[in-house]
């Protein structure tokens, strides 16, 4: 297999001259700089109006392609903004890019979310939910089972021991979440709707007033688990908040509590992973993770379930 060529500032300066020139704009000597933060792209600041995903892939061109046409169906749909595309093509034989406006604003690690806030991303879980799953199943959109909360379970358990061992975590905190408990909280038959799959703290636009912005990110988008997202919300703003945003958007205790126990576990897996070298992530930002996922609420302790809670 041909190896795939690797990108670099003359080859990014080169093609955002053609593609700004194109469309009028002073293309004599583009500012390009990488961005640190990444996944499955190459991706480029492109003076401060602009940013550029390369993708280094197969798989990762048809996510990119897909992502387009997706954003342009949440749109209509959603209360804050996702990025616009100024072009799209190939930047070298089968690999794709995209360059996108960038849209003002931080994130959510760098700007506390406000109350109001709080009420955009609940306008953000009403609105994926409210888009079309056959829609979203003809642009490509791929299902997504559920994870099992159990078998998640097991492993934070033996991971927290870990942690417990360095100091970083008290293991017993997991015994709130029983067996039972895991099995109650199991998704729903029939719940499957659009969900991002990554909003966390780096892929929603925050301004400075704490108002949510926009959203990034799409490429990971599933037709699945609406607690996948709750649990990206509690690792971006916190169990509190993100609880309160799913509640406001019409979700009930079950999907609420299955989403923070998802991320709770998570954190417990990626932590104990990280510092055991299995995990590249940055140690403050997984602790922080920690700490926002193991943020006490009340839901926890007033709900009871019944067979026939109603959704979503």
């Amino acid at each position: 297999m041909t190896q795939a060529p690797t990108p670099t500032a003359d080859t990014v300066r080169r093609l955002v001259r053609s593609l700004l020139k194109e469309g009028g704009d002073d293309t004599a000597g583009p500012d390009v700089r990488p961005v640190t933060e990444g996944g499955g792209h190459s991706t480029w600041w492109v003076g401060t109006r602009h940013v550029l995903r390369l993708a280094t892939d197969r798989e990762g061109t048809l996510r990119q392609r897909r992502e387009l046409r997706l954003r342009d169906v949440v749109r209509p749909h959603l209360p804050v903004a996702v990025p616009a595309g100024v072009a799209h093509g190939e930047w070298a034989p089968g690999l794709g890019y995209t360059l996108d406006t960038v849209l003002p604003g931080g994130t959510a690690e760098e700007h506390e979310v406000s109350a109001v806030g709080e009420a955009d991303l609940a306008g953000l879980l009403t609105g994926l939910r409210a888009v079309p799953v056959r829609q979203a199943e003809a642009l490509g959109v791929p299902r997504a089972a559920p994870r099992s909360l159990e078998a998640l379970r097991r492993m934070a358990v033996h991971a927290a021991e870990r942690l417990a061992a360095a100091d970083e975590f008290d293991a017993a905190r997991l015994h709130q979440l029983t067996p039972p408990g895991a099995a109650q909280l199991t998704a729903q038959p029939g719940t499957a709707v659009l969900v991002h799959h990554g909003l966390e703290g780096e892929h929603l636009v925050v301004g400075a007033d704490g108002r949510v912005r926009g959203v990034l990110g799409w490429t990971e988008a599933a037709l699945g688990d609406p607690a996948e997202d709750i649990a990206g919300l509690v690792l971006a703003v916190g169990s509190g908040a993100a609880v309160r945003a799913a509640t406001l958007a019409g979700y009930g205790a079950r999907p609420c509590l299955r989403g923070l126990w998802l991320a709770r576990c998570d954190t417990v897996v990626r932590l104990a992973d990280r510092l055991e070298g299995r995990d590249d992530c940055p140690l403050p930002l997984l602790r922080t993770r920690l700490a926002r996922a193991w943020e006490p609420i009340l839901l926890e302790r007033l709900t009871e379930f019944k067979e026939d809670e109603p959704g979503p």
